[in-house]
Order: C-alpha cells, then structure tokens, then sequence
C-alpha cells in the first residue's frame, strides 16, 4: 500500500526549462520551471511544482489544473472577466477553456496538480 502515498521530494536540479505549451510572455521577460514529481498510475494526471519570475502570461488551458500558492502574488483575469488576486496560502482551480492573464508581481512558486484526460 505505500506505493498508493506519494510524498513530494523537494524539486530536483533538472526541471524543465521551456516555456509550457499555451502560455505566452506578454510583458516583461518571465521565465518558469516544472518539476513533473508524480504521475499517476493510470497516466491521466501529473503533479509537481511550478515557479515563475515576475512578469506576465497569457496562457490558454486545455486541461483542469489544481493549484496550491506556496509563495509569490499572482493576479489571474480571464479575458473579458473579473481579476482575481492570489497569495501564498491560497488554493484555486483553473479549468479548461479559460483564457486569459497571469500577472505574476512576486515570483511565484507552486504546486499543481494537472488532469490530462
């Protein structure tokens, strides 16, 4: 049964470096790690954690990501929506088909849990 618990490890020394596929810098010069720490057994979600410098993305999601703010501010407005401002502490969905902003005005880090399908 221990393989059915997953403690996340601190993040390793290689995360992936690339900007994620749908987000776009649309101010400033943002850069973001992933740590992919947990796939699960079936392949349909991943998990991990995320940290963004300051700056700005527009991003389109495809998927349902779960979020938990571990440090940094980021301001999320859809487009056409309302802003929603989020601190370390707070937990959030975001789900797919949103469109929209993420003004990271602190740097970021996070942990997220993604569904695939």
């Amino acid at each position: 049964m221990s393989d059915m618990v997953f403690r996340f490890p601190a993040p390793g020394p290689t995360p992936l470096l690339t900007d994620l596929e749908g987000w776009t810098k649309v101010a400033g010069d943002p850069s973001m790690k992933t740590w992919v720490q947990h796939t699960s057994l079936d392949g349909s979600v991943i998990s991990g954690t995320w940290e963004s410098t300051v700056g700005t993305w527009h991003t389109d999601y495809k998927f349902y990501e779960f979020v938990h703010l571990i440090a940094g501010r980021i301001t999320i407005t859809p487009d056409g929506g309302a802003a929603v401002d989020l601190v370390p502490g707070d937990g959030f969905v975001v789900e797919p088909g949103f469109s929209g902003t993420w003004v990271v005005s602190e740097p970021v880090k996070k942990h997220f849990c993604i569904k695939l399908r």
